[in-house]
């Protein structure tokens, strides 16, 4: 019977293993229910229907003892069973690109979880509850409809890899963000935040920092102190100048500062020795500092649009150098 009750399944779509282990891979194969047969293989330790058409996850699949991976990225699927919260041996769960607008409460019961993808759906709100996946490395959250994160987000201290926030209605961090101290990867682009909390310098790891396409008017100092980043995007913002302590970025490779209403650039700027690329498009500058001419790795100067008052005699020495400069 279980054989009759998996035969809607692609064919080569299971794949067995040793230790009794089994795999459902059949990403864009059109299917719309998961059989009730596969309520049977307590050796499943891998479901991969990405793309495909489900509108409903059988609460069985949190009863799989073996299960570590649930991919059901683009599906159809309103909701989430609370009995998913059964399945302890989980550590990567994509539910992104689905119609979710709430989670059940046991979710956040998948301690062992390592990657979370919960982009693309229409979320409003995350729990505190969500502090309790200690071990989680990388986390996707973008494009829902989030207006704040609980300062329980500062408890996912294992974030490792990224934190994706972007196109969401976000005003604000959580200062407790600061406390992500190992994260890589932070993209808070396209929200409406007006500043980034002081406690954002604590986050020693990071190298690469977008929040471009918001309402920024500053840059907090303590942003100086982030010594392992190395792009900088900072486009669409409202930013007038930077904080004296960007020159303290001596690792920064990409600063990209277009579409802002820039009046000043500081003359720390010419401190950062590994910079390749500095975008400076649209802005209201109409001098540049000096300094910039020291900067002995720069690849690439775009100026396009910003209307500078003069054309600086340095700019001459950047292109002989090989430096690429767009006016």
């Amino acid at each position: 019977m279980a054989a009759r009750g998996l035969a809607g399944l692609p064919e080569g779509a299971l794949r067995r293993g040793g230790d009794g282990a089994v795999e459902l891979v059949a990403p864009g194969a059109g299917l719309t229910r998961l059989p009730e047969a596969v309520a049977g293989l307590t050796g499943l330790t891998r479901i991969d229907l990405d793309h495909n058409a489900l509108t409903v996850l059988p609460p069985f699949v949190g009863a799989l003892p073996r299960l570590r991976a649930l991919l059901l990225y683009g599906n159809r699927l309103r909701d989430v069973p609370p009995e998913l919260g059964g399945a302890r041996a989980l550590t990567d769960l994509s539910l992104g690109a689905n119609a979710l607008e709430r989670l059940p409460a046991r979710l956040w019961e998948l301690r062992g979880l390592r990657t979370l993808n919960l982009a693309q759906n229409a979320l409003t709100e995350l729990p505190p509850a969500v502090a309790r996946l200690s071990r989680l490395r990388m986390l996707d959250l973008g494009h829902n409809r989030l207006g704040a994160l609980p300062e329980a987000v500062g408890g996912l201290t294992g974030l490792s890899g990224y934190l994706y926030l972007s196109d969401n209605g976000l005003a604000a961090l959580p200062r407790s963000i600061g406390r992500l101290a190992r994260l890589d990867y932070l993209n808070a682009t396209d929200n409406r935040l007006r500043e980034l909390p002081e406690t954002i310098g604590d986050m020693a790891a990071l190298r690469e920092l977008r929040v471009y396409g918001n309402r920024l008017e500053r840059l907090p100092a303590s942003l100086g102190r982030l010594g392992r980043l190395r792009e900088l995007h900072a486009a669409g913002n409202r930013l007038r100048t930077l904080p004296e302590s960007v020159g303290n970025l001596r690792g920064l490779r990409l600063l990209d500062l277009r579409n802002n209403p820039l009046d000043h650039l500081p003359a720390a700027v010419g401190r950062l020795t590994d910079l390749r690329h500095l975008d400076l498009r649209a802005t209201r500058l109409r001098a540049l500092p000096a300094t910039l001419a020291t900067l002995p790795r720069l690849e690439k100067l775009d100026l396009r649009w910003t209307k500078l008052e003069s054309e600086p005699p340095w700019l001459e020495g950047l292109r002989r150098r090989g430096c690429v400069v767009l006016l």
